[in-house]
């Protein structure tokens, strides 16, 4: 009788979207369920959110479930002033609408925005010099990131100008003191990012750990990177790896996709 209901909510949501939406709802679900296997999570806190084709809708968590518990058809769809616009009897956390619809409203090729309270990111975003160039994913960050400081939980909406103003046009984003940030186009731009900008603090917080002196990368090699990312992925960028990652989270556990 469970299975059955599951089913059923399961249909029901897709029979109520577009074949392009379910297929967002499945990358996005399954961008949950990645970021609880590599153990980024916060309990259930912390946010991804993708639009939802041309319209300033997009999907979201629903409040109170662990990332390996979001599904395709659980995802909640909100509009930019947080109003469901499909019906769920799931709620959403304020603080992500917050940050997350400042970014939607003010970027029409934020398709998708992950933003993630990792160990390794926020010992990162307390240091004053940031991210530094000391590792290959680091070179690979810095040719797009910026800082916004510290201003509290994310519950008050004149908060969404300045993070507008201090994102810019950039893909990678440490909110000081509080967490990381990434922009993509979609989905699997969004969390490759991510895989960067994540594993770049995590380097660096283990480089520091011993108290060496690091080694920085020169700015003659960082001006070539954008050059050598194009030739390893063969131009697709994260393209080439996003299949991979699917089947990865098909094997673990499938339902991702219900």
């Amino acid at each position: 009788m469970q299975m059955r209901v599951i089913d059923n909510a399961v249909s029901e949501v897709r029979n109520n979207v577009s074949a392009e939406e379910w297929a967002i709802r499945v990358d996005l679900a399954a961008c949950y369920r990645l970021v609880a296997f590599f153990g980024w999570d916060d309990l259930v806190f912390t946010h991804i959110s993708a639009r939802v084709g041309d319209s300033h809708n997009f999907l979201i968590n629903p409040y109170g479930l662990m990332f390996e518990e979001v599904t395709a058809s659980n995802l909640v769809r909100v509009d930019l002033d947080g109003n469901k616009t499909l019906e769920s009897p799931h709620d959403i956390n304020p603080a992500g609408y917050t940050i997350h619809s400042a970014i939607h409203a003010a970027r029409e090729d934020a398709g998708c925005v992950l933003h993630l309270h990792t160990v390794a990111g926020i010992a990162v975003s307390c240091q004053k010099q940031g991210l530094l160039p000391i590792s290959q994913q680091a070179s690979i960050v810095v040719q797009s990131l910026a800082y916004h400081d510290y201003e509290g939980l994310a519950l008050n909406p004149d908060e969404k100008v300045r993070l507008r103003a201090d994102l810019g046009a950039t893909s990678n984003f440490i909110l000081r003191n509080h967490g990381l940030l990434t922009v993509g186009s979609n989905v699997a731009d969004a969390f490759m990012a991510m895989f960067n900008l994540q594993r770049a603090c995590e380097i660096q917080v283990l480089a520091q750990g011993h108290g060496a002196e690091l080694v920085p990368i020169t700015a003659a090699v960082l001006e070539t990177v954008n050059g050598y990312v194009k030739a390893v992925t063969r131009g697709a960028g994260s393209a080439l790896i996003w299949p991979s990652l699917l089947r990865k989270m098909d094997r673990l556990d499938p339902a991702f996709r219900n």
